[in-house]
């Protein structure tokens, strides 16, 4: 699978409560939580954000609580990857289970700026800087973890195993 996108850029220790705040955490729809997704530290993430695009950022992205909230808006904004330095472990895994793909790698996080168009490689954990020529390397997911990634999530993967489809 290969992602492309706008970057939009952040520090470290992004918590959920900056993904998502949790005055909003009484909303279920994905598109509800989009609506409000980074709004207290990026304001215009929102108006700006399309389809496809990219986010980067420092260590310990997604910390604090382990609400599936956070990765569901992220996903429903738009945004078709997460690259950083590293994850809360719980995010990760809620990430994959919503279906948001996640990337480490250290080197891309610290090169990637605000705006940088980028393209992604899941199978092989490959991040090209389209707009500076760099190429930087991620572990690639077990296919296990592609397979529920494609499918959009773990309920819609079990969905299709279950239905005789995957």
């Amino acid at each position: 699978m290969t992602l492309k996108g706008t970057v939009f850029k952040y520090g470290d220790n992004v918590d959920t409560d900056a993904i998502i705040p949790a005055r909003y955490l009484n909303l279920d729809e994905p598109a509800d939580l989009a609506a409000h997704c980074m709004e207290d530290i990026d304001a215009a993430f929102v108006g700006k954000v399309k389809a496809g695009d990219i986010i980067a950022a420092g260590a310990n992205f997604g910390c604090g609580s382990s609400r599936e909230h956070a990765p569901v808006a992220i996903k429903a904004s738009g945004i078709s990857c997460v690259i950083a330095k590293s994850f809360a472990r719980i995010f990760f895994r809620n990430s994959i289970n919503t279906g948001l793909p996640l990337l480490e790698s250290e080197e891309a996080a610290d090169n990637i700026k605000l705006g940088d168009t980028v393209e992604v490689d899941l199978a092989d954990g490959k991040i090209t800087n389209l707009s500076s020529g760099k190429t930087f390397t991620s572990r690639p997911y077990p296919e296990f973890m592609m397979q529920i990634v494609n499918a959009g999530g773990l309920v819609e993967h079990t969905r299709k195993k279950l239905a005789g489809d995957g």
